[in-house]
């Protein structure tokens, strides 16, 4: 299958970016490279572009992208390293960086990969196939209670208590394997008059139990904190969430970033010597357009905050 993934806020991305030709730029989550095919295009042959990504499968489609240019480094990795992947490079600066969180289209529509809810396959959901954690072994070994907080916290969903109990029930008689059998015992789980209501009635959890395989909230803070270290002054950091838990996260750290000082509220002056790092350009989050929304409706729920390097 063709690594198909339509950039969300593209354009969005590339101003708030504000892309110097000669700079260095990283995109966190390369995908099949269509942010990084458009800040390429706006790069002199002395910028460079450093593409991330934990999918072997979004590293081989970018790289066929973007052929045609010579100036990017490709990494297997996760963007929660990126400390070590630019010390590696020997690069201590850069000049933006880019994070787009979402799932792909190519990951949400290959059903071997199991992130679907809307195709039976077997249970997978890793980014990275290399982690050693995937959905089969959350679905079937981890307890009633965290099923639950995971549930509940990740896919801020109303009936997890009943999701994880049926869930446990379930597998006290056999394995659950694929996610066409975990999508019906969710669907026995909730109460037939709310499963017409809103969204499909396994989304929440299929979220829930995919942020959990691949730690997708554990390794936020840690990756912007560090990324706006190796950004220059001036330099600009976009990221691009697409559920309340992840903006909520990027809101607060850039509010964290921005105000440093650590001092009691009822002193006159900061003692405490702390320097802001970060000045906000995005006070409120930037959404895509009704056109954008109509022509890619996985589009919907982005929201897009840029801080820039003091």
């Amino acid at each position: 299958m063709e690594f198909n993934h339509v950039s969300v806020l593209l354009n969005e991305c590339l101003e708030g970016l504000n892309i110097k030709e000669n700079g260095i730029y990283v995109d966190c989550t390369l995908g099949g490279g269509g942010h990084s095919s458009e800040i390429l295009k706006r790069l002199s042959k002395e910028g460079t572009l450093i593409g991330i990504d934990q999918d072997e499968d979004a590293l081989r489609a970018a790289k066929e992208r973007l052929k045609d240019f010579e100036n990017v480094i490709y990494v297997h990795n996760n963007f929660y390293n990126i400390d070590s992947i630019l010390n590696e490079l020997n690069i201590d600066k850069v000049d933006g960086i880019l994070m787009d969180l979402g799932v792909s289209s190519y990951q949400l529509d290959r059903g071997e990969r199991g992130f679907s809810y809307m195709k039976d396959a077997p249970l997978d959901m890793r980014m990275d196939r290399r982690g050693e954690v995937d959905a089969y072994y959350i679905i079937n070994n981890y307890s009633e209670n965290d099923l639950e907080r995971i549930i509940r916290d990740y896919g801020e969903e109303r009936f997890a208590r009943r999701i994880a109990k049926f869930i446990v029930e379930k597998r006290k008689s056999q394995e659950i394997k694929t996610t066409g059998e975990l999508t019906e015992i969710i669907k026995e789980a909730i109460p037939a008059k709310f499963r017409r209501e809103g969204p499909h009635p396994a989304k929440r959890t299929f979220q829930a139990i995919r942020i959990e395989v691949n730690r997708e909230l554990d390794i936020l803070n840690k990756a912007v904190e560090d990324s706006v270290a190796h950004l220059s002054k001036g330099g600009r950091i976009a990221i691009i969430t697409f559920h309340s838990l992840e903006d909520r996260i990027i809101k607060n750290k850039y509010k964290d970033l921005e105000n440093l000082c650590s001092c009691p509220k009822d002193f006159p002056i900061c003692v405490c010597g702390n320097v802001p790092q970060l000045k906000i350009i995005s006070r409120k989050p930037i959404e895509p357009s009704k056109e954008e929304i109509e022509i890619n409706p996985r589009s919907r729920s982005a929201k897009l905050r840029v801080g820039e390097k003091l």
